[in-house]
């Protein structure tokens, strides 16, 4: 049974390989300039972790954003 989507299984549109990963040091930078700004403080024995999740979060979204969606119906806004 072959794969419904050309380039090994990966649906039109989008990349075959995948945007690098956020280098570290910029997003320890980022979080050093960040935090402040949203009131968090960061324990230095933390720092390297937060660093580190926020890094795999923006490489995550890199992934969400290299897929197509195409003319896809978005869902409609909730209003109360």
């Amino acid at each position: 049974m072959g794969s419904p989507h050309p380039r090994g299984g990966l649906s039109p549109g989008m990349s075959a390989s995948p945007a690098p990963s956020p280098d570290p040091g910029d997003v320890a930078r980022y979080v050093d300039q960040v935090a402040p700004l949203l009131g968090l403080t960061i324990p230095p024995e933390c720092r390297e972790g937060v660093a580190r999740n926020v890094g795999l979060l923006l490489a995550a979204g890199l992934l969400i954003g290299d897929f197509p969606v195409g003319d896809t119906e978005t869902a409609p806004v909730f209003r109360p």
